[in-house]
């Protein structure tokens, strides 16, 4: 969820990003990690204004604007964050302090309340302590906001924690600056925009809306999806114009699929990156660190990880390549391995331009096939092979005549004794 937000936050370029974790702390950091994101720690959990106020040492120096998100809120979208923004700076003589996203669920329920005339707030106050006016109210309120830097931390400081729960709640500072004469300003979305997730119940709820937009969007750009209901996508997932994606298709974070490819039926993909009119599947898996040059071709049951592949090299079935350079045009024949780990360590295969390897071959890595080389059917190579080369690996062939009779009737007659 938190990958999703940071995804669409992408797009507005900003200064600076941070995250505040807390519960699980370990899982939210590790899945950020390579994002170039700050992270801040909240511990105790002491309430929403509790978590923002950790943020101020990782933006110390920092006197821009700030967009407070919520990590279990993943579906907003950088159009939504960009009028939160615009907003709160568009017009500087009447500029307001603070600018927070209101929505209108079919069942306001619980939520808080906004109170406004136009869309400037009045009042915003939490359910339980609404009078039964203010609950017939419909705008609530998301929690996220638009606050300048030098407004929000003279502002946190401020909120007290005289409530039920003894927690300092990020509301409160519209409370405050109405209180010191300041205009905080209101703009709604639509209430599925800002949906939250409190079980897996709602996640996969969510889940659903998301793929539903995905896919439509996918389609709108120029992709086709013979089934789009079977279809997942990852929050980053690229491709381009005139792909082909063919039903129970999964992608995993990381994938990037480049104009006039077909991935056909039952294929996972994760962290690849497939070139132009390349050719994937059916019931094939590409893992990561997968690149496949234009053409390339991945057929039926063939698995793949941390292997590039030449422009139009193949292996069309039942094959794993692992840890391995495929050189252009190169075949791989159905049933050959990369045999990349010996239990302790991992190792490279390179497989040359326009090498053929014979089926059910194992390449036991570290090994090189030399450009143009035949590694006959059935061969287990362990050394490298030259260039243009044969390589076979197996015993002659022997034939026995009349064996398999001699065999049948002493088998026979074992049978009956």
């Amino acid at each position: 969820m938190v990958l999703h937000l940071l995804d669409s936050l992408a797009s507005l370029s900003p200064q600076q990003q941070v995250v505040v974790v807390g519960s699980a702390r370990e899982q939210v950091e590790a899945a950020v990690a390579s994002h170039g994101v700050a992270v801040a720690v909240q511990s105790p959990q002491l309430g929403t204004g509790h978590a923002v106020l950790q943020a101020k040492d990782a933006l110390a120096g920092f006197d821009g604007d700030i967009l407070i998100l919520y990590g279990d809120a993943p579906l907003v979208t950088a159009a939504t964050m960009k009028r939160l923004q615009s907003a709160l700076t568009g017009d500087t003589a009447a500029a307001p302090a603070a600018v927070v996203l209101g929505f209108r669920p079919a069942d306001p329920g619980a939520y808080g309340r906004i109170i406004a005339a136009g869309d400037t707030i009045v009042k915003m106050v939490e359910f339980k302590d609404t009078t039964p006016a203010e609950r017939a109210e419909t705008l609530c309120n998301s929690g996220l906001m638009a606050v300048r830097a030098a407004d929000l931390w003279p502002l946190l400081a401020r909120v007290g924690n005289a409530n039920a729960a003894g927690e300092y709640y990020l509301p409160d500072i519209i409370g405050l600056l109405i209180a010191d004469g300041r205009t905080a300003r209101i703009i709604e979305t639509a209430a599925d925009e800002v949906a939250g997730v409190n079980s897996r119940a709602e996640l996969a709820a969510l889940e659903a809306q998301w793929q539903s937009h995905r896919r439509t969007a996918a389609m709108a750009a120029g992709v086709t999806l013979i089934d789009p209901s079977s279809v997942f996508f990852a929050h980053d997932t690229e491709i381009a114009q005139d792909v082909t994606i063919e039903p129970f298709t999964v992608f995993g974070p990381g994938v990037t699929i480049a104009s006039g490819t077909t991935i056909r039926a039952h294929s996972h993909i994760e962290g690849a990156i497939i070139g132009e009119n390349c050719d994937v599947g059916p019931f094939a898996r590409l893992r990561p660190g997968t690149i496949l040059g234009a053409g390339a071709k991945i057929g039926n049951f063939v698995e793949t990880k941390k292997a590039v592949f030449g422009p139009g090299a193949k292996a069309n079935h039942l094959s794993y390549i692992g840890d391995a350079s495929v050189g252009a045009r190169a075949n791989i024949g159905a049933g050959t391995i990369t045999c990349n780990y010996d239990g302790f360590f991992k190792y490279r295969t390179v497989i040359g331009d326009g090498a053929f390897i014979g089926s059910n071959s194992a390449l036991v890595a570290p090994v090189s096939i030399g450009a143009g080389a035949i590694v006959a059917a059935g061969s287990t190579i362990t050394a490298d092979v030259e260039p243009d080369a044969l390589a076979l690996v197996r015993p002659p062939q022997t034939s026995k005549s009349g064996w398999a009779t001699r065999f049948r009737a002493a088998s026979l007659a074992r049978k009956k004794a």
